[in-house]
């Protein structure tokens, strides 16, 4: 009896670091620019892919939950961080609805079975970042109004930087699954 509670002590412990590994590794990428056409990219997106792919849907889901959480209590964590805002005012502001997206889209990258077919690996993490997109882009358009062109402001310039994140994640799965054995 003292074994098995022992062995889920660590099994919890284990998740614990990997989620606090995960959102720092999150957090990270959100500093990180990339020069690319039309704007700057950063990682973010590529990473919450693989925290799906790497932990599956249920730690991924806690690895988003706590870098969210950091960022509304005021950790640096967001890509626009400190210089436009810490904290639950920043957490509000224009890029809420992507950061949100971010749980559905690790959800649904971390339920995908995926195999050796890159062109089905490829649209199934197509779909799955999708939902950053669609929660950014309604809740941009609440925010600032439908009168606006939301999707030239909150998609078009970042959809090529996407895509080439997303195929990276796609030519990575192969590894990926290969590690994930010892997760």
């Amino acid at each position: 009896m003292e074994l098995v509670k022992s062995l889920k002590e660590s099994k919890l412990l284990k998740y614990v670091f990997l989620a606090l590994f995960g959102s720092i590794v999150l957090a990270i990428s959100s500093k990180i620019k990339i020069p690319f056409y039309p704007v700057p990219m950063t990682m973010q997106t590529l990473i919450v892919l693989l925290i799906g792919i790497i932990f599956g849907w249920k730690l991924g889901l806690a690895t988003i939950s706590l870098y969210l959480f950091e960022g509304i209590i005021g950790l640096p964590v967001f890509s626009g961080t400190p210089e436009k805002g810490i904290g639950l005012i920043y957490f509000t502001g224009p890029t809420m609805g992507y950061l949100l997206g971010f749980l559905v889209t690790v959800y649904i990258s971390g339920k995908f079975i995926y195999d050796s077919n890159l062109i089905k690996n490829f649209f199934k993490l197509l779909f799955a970042t999708s939902f950053i997109y669609i929660s950014g882009l309604l809740w941009l358009g609440n925010l600032v109004g439908w009168d606006k062109p939301i999707f030239q402001l909150g998609a078009q310039p970042f959809l090529l930087a996407e895509l080439f994140k997303i195929l990276i994640a796609t030519l990575l799965i192969s590894q990926i699954r290969k590690i994930k054995k010892f997760i």
